[in-house]
């Protein structure tokens, strides 16, 4: 249960602070006091989003705390496991909104939005002021169905059948069109293939073309400056060897005379050496030049060929080679479509054999459930006011001639939460069949029959708290009262906190508090107080003859608040 709440400079309120017990507490104020703004700061401690404007005017952030005592709650211990977070028998959960946003903490670490709401979701059930409309969208009915705890596990059964079976038709769809295309190009591919095979196009073969090419063009200049070579170097009457030998031998006389010429023999002599292998390399190089223009016309048309096919193919002649390869290989691949496509299709086969086994049990279950629910929310209307109430709910069929499957010998359309509909009927009168809610309740009948639902969430979930803003819209007198009744019944199963305006709801009341605004000669402050039983009878009071109480409002307070 919620034990205490702490409000600071969150839109009209400077700072609040109460503690709330257990069974049934009443919150009543007049119009516009900030009874909204309460629940405001309980909806953003469960995970709401925030809102800057909720900043009281001229404060740097927003403070809104609360500390709720858990009990045993094995889903709740994994969430605070999962985000380590330290596991007490209460949680305190905190936002704190600032102009650059806000942070969220329980048990002051900070935590998720998302993580926030989780735990919200297992704590406390917040019913706002319009929320008993949400009944009025027959969309909303199957959701209630599937919380109760005998279809969950249906629902989780289906979905997982339903999550694998649609992602083998998006495979199977993709692969199929992957096929389609392929088949369109297949011909294309084949002629590629052809063609680059007729080629013989080969790796690096534009590169070797032109190293010969540049041979080839230059072999007459290569013949004559060899033979120049040669010429000068030892075949001339006057030749380089001749001459640096005559050097040579001269060297040799002088150094016998003058030793300072012997280093410069060994350099002469060497240089010698070098010429004379210089002279043999362009010998042998001289005779393996090839005069043959027509291998170099061959090689010329060659690159011209290979030019226009790298032009046709938009790539370069070097990348030509490895796209014959990238064919060949997508050529291979081919069969593997249908092969492919083939065990996809058995799969998915077996994939919609599960989903029907999975549909048909969630029906079931679904039925079975909403034969329950049916008669769990007769007692609790009937107790509201609803005398000759009957109460039904209906499964049908989600028909689609072109759905996935076929249940009970229809074809149904196939979602994410089955395939069936869900609608809520009701009679409240005698001797009239039941109509669809959605259509034939009151806003009255609306707010009784959320509340039975309320009732009966309570018991199945085993929520700690749950709070009702208002759900006494459209109701007053005799209803009222077995509304405010069936309330306090209900508190002693969770907390109940239910801001109201009756006086028969707010006279059931373990205890009450009045929320109060204030205007000071700068601005304007909301505060709420806890009253003690003089104070709760006069407020009852109040709420039955407005401000001026009398002695009679008194009494008839007192005894609307012993009535059993």
């Amino acid at each position: 249960m919620i034990t205490s709440l702490y409000i600071k400079d969150f839109a009209l309120i400077d700072e609040l602070e109460t503690s709330f017990s257990s069974g049934l507490n009443i919150i009543t104020g007049e119009t516009g006091a900030g009874k909204s703004i309460v629940v405001g700061a309980l909806n953003i401690l469960l995970g709401e989003r925030a809102q800057l404007e909720s900043i009281r005017q001229g404060a740097s952030k927003a403070i809104a705390e609360v500390i709720i005592k858990t009990g045993k709650n094995e889903d709740l211990t994994k969430i605070l496991k999962d985000e380590d977070i330290e596991s007490r028998d209460e949680l305190i959960l905190r936002r704190e909104i600032r102009s650059s946003g806000s942070r969220a903490f329980v048990n002051d670490t900070p935590v998720s939005l998302s993580v926030l709401k989780q735990l919200g979701e297992l704590l406390v059930d917040l019913h706002g002021q319009h929320d008993h409309q949400l009944l009025l969208k027959e969309e909303n009915h199957r959701i209630v169905l599937d919380k109760r705890p005998n279809v969950k596990p249906h629902l989780a059964a289906w979905q997982q059948a339903f999550g694998k079976t649609e992602e083998l038709r998006k495979t199977y769809s993709r692969l199929k069109k992957e096929a389609s295309d392929f088949k369109e190009k297949q011909q294309l591919y084949t002629f590629q293939v052809n063609e680059l095979k007729a080629t013989g196009i080969t790796e690096n073969e534009e590169e070797l073309i032109r190293d010969e090419m540049r041979l080839l063009d230059g072999a007459e200049i290569l013949n004559q400056k060899t033979g120049q070579i040669l010429e000068l170097g030892r075949e001339g009457e006057i030749n380089a060897l001749d001459l640096i030998r005559s050097v040579e031998q001269a060297m040799q006389d002088i150094s016998r005379i003058e030793p300072e010429f012997e280093s410069y023999f060994g350099e002469i002599e060497s240089a010698r050496i070098s010429l004379q292998e210089l002279f043999n390399f362009t010998e042998q190089y001289k005779s393996r030049i090839s005069f043959d223009p027509i291998r170099l016309e061959h090689l010329r048309q060659r690159l011209t060929d290979l030019k226009k096919l790298s032009k046709k193919y938009l790539m370069d002649i070097s990348e030509l080679p490895d796209y014959l390869v990238e064919l060949e290989s997508k050529l291979k691949e081919a069969d593997s479509f249908d092969i492919e496509l083939e065990k996809l299709e058995k799969e998915i086969d077996d994939s919609l054999k599960q989903l029907i086994e999975a549909g048909l049990s969630l029906r079931r279950a679904r039925i079975e459930e909403g034969e329950i629910l049916s008669r769990e929310i007769e007692q609790e209307i009937m107790s509201l006011g609803f005398k000759h109430a009957h109460f039904e709910v209906h499964v049908r069929p989600l028909i689609d001639k072109s759905g996935w499957i076929e249940l009970e010998g229809e074809r149904v359309a196939c979602t994410q939460d089955g395939c069936d509909e869900v609608v809520f009927y009701i009679s409240t009168n005698k001797g009239e069949s039941p109509k669809a809610l959605s259509r034939t309740a009151s806003g009255g009948e609306i707010s009784r029959i959320m509340l039975a639902l309320k009732s009966i969430l309570a018991r199945q979930q085993q929520l700690p708290v749950m709070i009702f803003d208002e759900i006494d819209t459209g109701i007053s007198g005799p209803v009222a009262l077995q509304v405010g009744k069936t309330m306090r019944k209900l508190a002693q199963d969770c907390q109940i906190i239910a801001i109201t305006h009756l006086p028969q709801i707010a006279s059931m009341g373990n205890q009450h508090f009045v929320v109060e605004k204030q205007e000071t000669e700068s601005r304007t402050v909301t505060s709420i107080r806890r009253l003690d039983e003089n104070q709760q009878v006069e407020e009852v009071a109040k709420l039955m003859s407005g401000s001026d109480i009398t002695e009679a409002a008194i009494r008839n307070a007192r005894e609307l608040m012993s009535s059993d």
